[in-house]
C-alpha cells in the first residue's frame, strides 16, 4: 500500500518539552520518527499523557518549539497554513453565527467573492450531508451535527492535510460510528491525507491505513500496524477485529496483579475524609 504515495509528512527525531515551575524539563515527546505519505490515512492511538494531542499542534504548526525536524512536503513547517486544516473534539463554532455563515469565517484569507464562497459554502455542506441546515444555529443542532460542520469548516478551504484531534471523542456510541462512517467516505472523495488522534483503538483500526501505538511517560512511538485492508471497510470483519485485540493487548499493564484486591491492604487500612 505504502509505495503508492509520496511523503506529504516526515517526522525526524522529534523531542517536545514544557518547562516546569522547579525551572526543570518535562519531556512529551521522544526521539518521534515518522513519515506520512500522501492521501493515506493514519491513526495515532495511545492512554492519556503520551502526548498525541501535542504531536499534532506541532503538525498543524501551533506550537512551534521542539527539536528535530517536522517537514512537510519536503519544507520545514512554520507556523498555520491553509494547507492544514485541524477538527478539535469541541467543534469550536460560534453560537450567534449560523452553519453557513460559521463555514465562511474558514475563507476570510483566501479573498474570494461572495459567491465563490457560497458556492464552496455549499459543496461543502452537500459533502457533509448538512444542506438543508445551512441557516440553523448551532444550538438547533445536535452534537454529531455540529461535529459535521467543523469538519466542513476545515474542509472548506482544501487542506493538502486534515488533522483530527479526538473529533468523536464526546458524542455518543451511535453518534460516533456514523461520523466515521461518514469521515471515511469524505476520505475517499476529497483524497487527501488525514491524522486522526483517539484513545479508541477500535476507531484507529478502522479508519487508519496505519496505526502508530504510542507509549507515555515520555511520549514515544512504540509500534506502527498496518491495517491490511480495503476501503470501505465493514465493522464485521473479523480481521479488523484480529488487529484490534492485538493492539489492545500493548496497552495491558504488566502490574495490574499487583493492584488486585487479594494483594492491597484491607478497607480499614486506609484513611476517608468521611
Amino acid at each position: 500500500m505504502a509505495n503508492q504515495y509520496q511523503n506529504a509528512i516526515s517526522v525526524e527525531h522529534l523531542n517536545k518539552s514544557y518547562a516546569t515551575l522547579q525551572s526543570k524539563e518535562l519531556t512529551v515527546l521522544q526521539d518521534i520518527n515518522l513519515d506520512i505519505q500522501t492521501g493515506e490515512f493514519v491513526s495515532i492511538v495511545g492512554s492519556s499523557g503520551c502526548g498525541k494531542s501535542t504531536l499534532l499542534r506541532l503538525l498543524v504548526g501551533l506550537e512551534n518549539q521542539y527539536r528535530g525536524k517536522i517537514l512537510i512536503d519536503g519544507q520545514v513547517i512554520s507556523g498555520t497554513s491553509l494547507d492544514r486544516g485541524i477538527v478539535f473534539q469541541d467543534h469550536r463554532l460560534f453560537p450567534w453565527l449560523s452553519v453557513k455563515e460559521n463555514i465562511r469565517i474558514a475563507l476570510h484569507n483566501k479573498h474570494l467573492s461572495r459567491v465563490e464562497e457560497d458556492k464552496l459554502i455549499d459543496e461543502h455542506l452537500e459533502l457533509v450531508k448538512l444542506s438543508q441546515f445551512r441557516n440553523a444555529y448551532p444550538s438547533q443542532l445536535s452534537g454529531g451535527m455540529n461535529q459535521r460542520v467543523a469538519i466542513a469548516r476545515s474542509l472548506v478551504n482544501r487542506p493538502k492535510i486534515l488533522l483530527l484531534d479526538e473529533p468523536f471523542g464526546a458524542l455518543d456510541a451511535l453518534t460516533r460510528q456514523n461520523l466515521q462512517d461518514e469521515l471515511q467516505m469524505i476520505w475517499q472523495h476529497e483524497k487527501i491525507t488525514m491524522i486522526i488522534v483517539t484513545h479508541d483503538v477500535e476507531e484507529a483500526v478502522f479508519l487508519g491505513d496505519r496505526v502508530v501505538v504510542m507509549q507515555p511517560h515520555p511520549g514515544r512511538i512504540k509500534r506502527i500496524v498496518e491495517i491490511p485492508v480495503m476501503h470501505p471497510r465493514k465493522r464485521e470483519d473479523v480481521r479488523l477485529h484480529n488487529i484490534k485485540n492485538d493492539i489492545l493487548l500493548d496497552f495491558v499493564n504488566p502490574q495490574k496483579d499487583e493492584l488486585s484486591p487479594l494483594n492491597s491492604k484491607v478497607f480499614s487500612d486506609y484513611q476517608f475524609a468521611w
